[in-house]
């Protein structure tokens, strides 16, 4: 069951932001998205929150300083997804530019593991680095820092993700760590290393490192920290879509760098258009795809190309990657549908599934699939090492996967290997034996803590479209502003006259709906059925581009028949 809410605008704010020059439609989408004020809108970079309130980052600048002071030997240890790619280039680019000798390494996932593992360290110790830099991981590598210790390197962690219980005995900028004042807890990794380079060039000139001119414009690189902030489906607050918002401009302006330019080509997609939705569905699986199925330092090596002849081959392998990796999606999907074909999921408030020939890579992708199916707290796992399970899971509103994990791990010291993640997305390593006492313990915590409302799939629009505003100018205004998670995209309910209806494809509808007088072209995926002459429609305004004409074009996210 499926049931259909209008997010609430309060109206002080929708009527503030009126009052401030926003036309009504805007001011009502804003105001329900928690703006309320115009100034939150401006994504100038003087509105960047200061890097002075996160914890150390003063004290990581200093030893950063030193390092480039000494020639210190500095390495990057990144982490495999997206945000960690793009975390790496940015401080590979970043450091080398203010001076440092700087390389990197990425944990392949099959073999390493996540984050500073003792395995990564002594990987890493045949390269003799003076100080080690993680990007994207770290907060809880409490075992890892040790190794590294006992090697005689130091540590500085760059992460954003939740703290465990003990912190590691190393130099932590995370905003998420205890005692952390800085307002925003949702910078994703790549968020977290720009602003290091923020304090580190503040550090750098005030010693006098730039007297000749040569002060670096970090904003270059906001291309890597918007791509990196979406691909990671981090809450995009006030702060996040200041960061975006400039890297879209610079995308825009011809201003990336070769590789996401590249990863743009490879994606069939136009840098000078681009948005939110390239960055997260065409940019980010292919970057994603090769810390999926192969080794992420092909990603980051496309980021750090200064050749665009040599970033386009990099990005064509992972384009060839993104489509193995979509192959074998498709048959753990449908493998995984045809397991609960005979299980009423409506029965039970979580999904755990295994199977032992499942790809560890791309486990965390069918788990969101299942999960935006069933609106269960899903888990899927596949083989890891010797006799464990590894796990990825995906959440529904409501329910804190990591906080439900830890629980788990509360209640039952014995079970869980290893753990971690966020909110809506984490992961978990178990003997493949505790599977079954697992999945019991998981079901019971959601049970506890999530009510048959939570359970209940809710599309949430932002309630009727005038007539008026279904216009190309509504949908080209709508594209140029940040949509992503926590600030999502306007969607409408109305009811339309279906006045014509026919197939494109095997499962596609093209409608021409009609309503008070308008005609309007519509597209719906995926729907093997004939539609009624009358529907209620969730839909999205579209600007559809083919052969250099523009049109638009309702995107219909959910129907069903007129009452």
């Amino acid at each position: 069951m499926t049931a259909i809410a209008v997010r609430a605008a309060p109206e002080d704010a929708r009527l503030a932001l009126q009052a401030q020059g926003l036309p009504p439609l805007f001011s009502r989408l804003f105001a329900a998205r928690g703006v309320a004020r115009a100034e939150q809108l401006d994504y100038s970079l003087k509105r960047l929150l200061p890097y002075h309130t996160l914890k150390d980052i003063g004290p990581a600048a200093v030893r950063l300083a030193d390092a480039i002071a000494r020639q210190e030997r500095l390495l990057v240890v990144a982490d495999y997804d997206a945000d960690g790619a793009t975390a790496c280039a940015l401080a590979v680019r970043g450091l080398r530019r203010l001076g440092g000798v700087v390389e990197f390494i990425v944990p392949n996932r099959f073999e390493y593991g996540y984050g500073l593992t003792p395995e990564i360290v002594e990987l890493a110790a045949q390269r003799r680095p003076d100080l080690l830099i993680t990007v994207d991981n770290g907060v809880a590598s409490v075992a890892g820092v040790q190794a590294a210790r006992r090697h005689g390197m130091d540590v500085l962690i760059t992460d954003h993700h939740l703290a465990g219980d003990e912190l590691p005995d190393a130099l932590i900028v995370n905003p998420n760590q205890p005692g952390c004042q800085f307002p925003s807890k949702h910078l994703a990794g790549v968020g977290v290393m720009f602003y290091v380079l923020m304090a580190l060039r503040a550090e750098l000139r005030q010693h006098g490192a730039f007297a000749h001119g040569d002060e670096p414009n970090l904003a270059d690189w906001l291309d890597l920290v918007a791509l990196g902030t979406v691909a990671d489906v981090v809450k995009l607050d006030d702060n996040n879509r200041i960061l975006v918002e400039q890297g879209l401009r610079r995308m825009r302006a011809g201003r990336a760098c070769a590789g996401v330019n590249a990863l743009f080509a490879a994606s069939g997609r136009q840098a000078r258009r681009a948005s939110t939705v390239d960055l997260g569905f065409m940019l980010g699986p292919r970057l994603n795809a090769a810390g999926r199925l192969d080794d992420m330092s092909l990603g980051i090596a496309c980021l750090l190309a200064d050749d665009g002849a040599h970033a386009l081959a990099l990005a064509g392998e992972l384009d060839r990657l993104n489509k193995e990796r979509r192959h074998i999606e498709a048959g753990m999907q449908e493998e995984a549908l045809a397991h609960l074909a005979g299980v009423d999921p409506q029965g039970r408030s979580t999904l755990c599934l295994y199977r032992e020939d499942w790809h560890q890579g791309v486990v965390g992708i069918v788990a969101s699939r299942l999960k935006d199916r069933f609106h269960r707290p899903t888990l899927v796992f596949a083989p890891g090492d010797e006799g464990e399970v590894k796990g990825s899971g995906r959440s529904i509103p409501g329910f804190h996967l990591r906080d439900a994990l830890d629980r788990v791990a509360k209640q039952q010291p014995d079970l869980l290997r290893k753990f971690g993640g966020h909110a809506m997305a984490a992961g978990v390593t178990l003997a493949e034996a505790d599977l079954p006492r697992f999945i019991a313990a998981f079901e019971a915590v959601a049970q506890d803590w999530l009510t048959p409302a939570q359970l209940t799939r809710t599309i949430e629009t932002d309630g009727s479209l005038a007539v008026r505003d279904i216009a190309m100018d509504t949908a080209d205004q709508l594209a140029a502003q940040v949509w992503g998670q926590g600030f999502p995209p306007p969607s409408f309910h109305d009811q339309f006259r279906v006045l014509d209806q026919r197939r494109v494809g095997e499962r596609h509808l093209k409608l021409k709906l009609g309503r008070d007088g308008g005609e309007f072209d519509a597209m719906l995926f995926n729907c093997p059925d004939w539609l009624p002459a009358r529907v209620d429609v969730v839909y999205q305004l579209n600007v559809n581009e083919w052969r250099g004409e523009r049109n638009l074009q309702l995107m219909v996210d959910n129907w069903q028949p007129a009452a």
